[in-house]
This record gives C-alpha cells, sequence and structure tokens, in this order.
C-alpha cells in the first residue's frame, strides 16, 4: 500500500527543488538560456508562491487543534494562550509577505513576457536543417527555421517561437 508522504517531507522535497533550480540557474545550458526560460521560471515561482499562504495557514492547524483542545504545551512553562496567539499573529505577517512575493513575481513575469532571443545572427545554426531546405507541394523552400522544425504544412505549421 503506498501511504501518502508526511507534510514536512514534502516541504523538505520542494527545498531541495528550490535549491536544484539555483544549482542549475547558475550558468546557461541546452534548457536555461533563452529569456523565455526566465519567463517559464518566473511564471512557475509565481505560482509557488500564491499557494504559499494556504500552506503556512494549514501548516498551523496542529497547533490550533492542540490549544482548541487545551493540549498545548509551552517549553518553560510559558502562556499557552500567548504562545499560540504569537504563531498565528507571525504566520499573518508571513502569509502578507508570500502573498506581496506573488504579486512581486508576477510582475517580474510580466516585464519579461515580450523579451525575446535575436538569432538572427545564427542563421547558420540551422542550414543543414533538413525541414528548412523542404520543399512545399508548390515547390517552394520554406524560409524560416528556428529548430522547432515547422515546415508550413498542415503536419508542421508556421512556426509559433518567434
Amino acid at each position: 500500500m503506498n501511504h501518502p508522504q508526511s507534510p514536512v517531507a514534502l516541504a523538505d522535497q520542494a527545498a531541495e527543488a528550490v535549491r536544484a533550480i539555483n544549482h542549475t540557474t547558475r550558468a546557461p545550458g541546452a534548457d536555461w538560456q533563452y529569456p523565455s526560460d526566465a519567463y517559464s521560471l518566473i511564471g512557475t515561482l509565481a505560482h509557488l508562491s500564491r499557494m504559499l499562504p494556504q500552506a503556512i495557514t494549514q501548516a498551523l492547524q496542529p497547533v490550533t487543534d492542540a490549544h482548541e483542545a487545551d493540549r498545548l504545551t509551552v517549553d518553560g512553562g510559558k502562556d499557552p494562550d500567548q504562545a499560540a496567539s504569537s504563531a498565528v499573529q507571525t504566520a499573518r505577517v508571513a502569509i502578507g509577505r508570500a502573498q506581496r512575493l506573488a504579486e512581486a513575481l508576477d510582475q517580474v513575469h510580466s516585464a519579461l513576457s515580450p523579451l525575446g532571443y535575436d538569432i538572427s545572427d545564427d542563421e547558420d545554426e540551422f542550414a543543414d536543417c533538413p525541414h528548412c531546405a523542404a520543399e512545399d507541394d508548390d515547390g517552394e523552400i520554406y524560409p524560416h527555421c528556428c529548430g522547432c522544425g515547422a515546415d508550413g504544412s498542415g503536419e508542421r505549421p508556421d512556426c509559433t517561437c518567434a
């Protein structure tokens, strides 16, 4: 039987994924070199940050449940009511900051939206592309190639990369 992972284990995986993102975005690579790559990553990070307020709220549920059941204890014998109230208040601050992070990332995402990569000097890169040199039914050679495989046919419609 497959048991679901704990919330802590899932959060640990998310943290590890962010660490991996930090590592792989340090230098350009095949999957990390174009403005559209930055646009996609920022959009995903914005989506992730929009989900944080719910995760923070639900993370406090065991605390509020224990407090409501009068089962909450605090190290040093301090007041459970005050400790629970402090946790809820600081969580509200974190939720507000997560919401502002999401808004800021949405703005970055919008700013990245019109950006592209000029491939005009890279024309020779696709000189041997069989799709670019292919003739269509009228005997015309499709003039554009960015590596997407578009050849103007019904099977490979016009390039949408540009």
